[in-house]
């Protein structure tokens, strides 16, 4: 008797659940692509309150609709905010003048949008100084480093998981070599990211656990999806993964530039966790990414816990060894 995974589904599904992914994957896509920018970004500020209204004004002028105003005490509270990327920026109004601070390994976007605000407030007249509490490094001043590590973790995860539902048998040992392939994959790729090209400047074991974490979180929904689905699973792993998490995830610019609810589902998926989690460390000392540490550890556990749970409805389907 077939099983449920052998069995083939109708052609009318099969063309119809096509050409739904494809529309998925378009949108998934040109929904960032045409509608990012900057919309309620979160922006701390320091000012007395006539000048925090004031200033409030003067940026609804200048780009309306693009902040959102936290107010803050002080100028240590701002920077405090901008580190623990809880705002992508700040301002600091004070008797000498406007601090604004800002961080480039937050998205290049943030920054130039606040020295525009920098640049709109001189020419009223005001004195301005500028702040980056996250700079990006000398040898990588555009931040591609960070965005080139999308494709080890896409492919380290999705090929390994592939590789591993199809030609290893043991659940133990598919766990064994998803975590082998993660964590000599993710201290490799920090290696040459950091010690080879200078891209980031961040501890080194830091940043290949959580590149690491980011591959097992991949590879384990593979093999998860692929042990209740089959090889269906395979494919259905790839377009969550590659043509739908990928663009939603803001390893380039930061999931505050994409439109709103594209950047909050992309950090669900181990695409944006593993994005927001490895800017934290290669920029900010590790602040801020305990949410998408949680997101990975989900997925990871998730998908390796579907391997052992149908292991035993597995065996039982595969049919015995013929007798010599």
């Amino acid at each position: 008797m077939p099983s449920l995974t052998d069995r083939r589904p109708p052609l009318p599904a099969l063309v119809v659940g096509l050409a739904a992914v494809v529309a998925v994957m378009l949108l998934a896509f040109l929904t960032p692509a045409i509608n990012s920018g900057a919309s309620d970004l979160p922006l701390a500020v320091s000012a007395p309150p006539p000048a925090l209204e004031q200033i409030s004004g003067a940026l609804e002028q200048i780009n309306p609709g693009a902040f959102e105003i936290t107010a803050v005490d002080g100028p240590e509270s701002v920077t405090a905010a901008v580190e623990d990327r809880d705002a992508i920026g700040g301002l600091a109004l004070g008797p000498d003048g406007v601090t604004v601070v800002t961080a480039g390994g937050a998205g290049a976007p943030y920054a130039a949008a606040l020295r525009g605000i920098g640049g709109a407030l001189e020419a009223q007249g005001q004195q301005v100084t500028y702040t980056d509490v996250a700079p990006l490094t000398a040898k990588d001043p555009f931040g591609v480093g960070l965005a080139s590590l999308a494709l080890p973790l896409i492919f380290g995860g999705l090929a390994s998981g592939a590789l591993f539902s199809q030609f290893v048998r043991s659940s133990a040992a598919k766990l064994a070599g998803v975590l082998g392939v993660s964590v000599l994959a993710g201290y490799t790729a920090a290696l040459i990211v950091q010690t080879w090209f200078g891209a980031v400047e961040a501890n080194y074991w830091l940043l290949g656990a959580v590149i690491a974490l980011g591959i097992a979180a991949i590879s384990a929904t593979v093999l998860g999806l692929e042990a209740i689905l089959g090889r269906a699973g395979i494919a259905l792993a790839a377009v969550l993964l590659l043509f739908i998490s990928n663009p939603l995830s803001g390893l380039t610019a930061g999931p505050d530039w994409l439109p709103a609810p594209w950047g909050a589902i992309g950090q669900l998926l181990p695409l944006g966790a593993a994005s927001t989690a490895l800017r934290s460390t290669a920029y900010f000392d590790g602040r801020g990414m305990t949410t998408a540490l949680i997101v990975l550890a989900a997925w990871t556990v998730i998908g390796l816990a579907l391997v052992f749970l149908t292991s035993g409805r597995r065996a039982q389907r595969e049919p015995a060894p013929s007798p010599a």
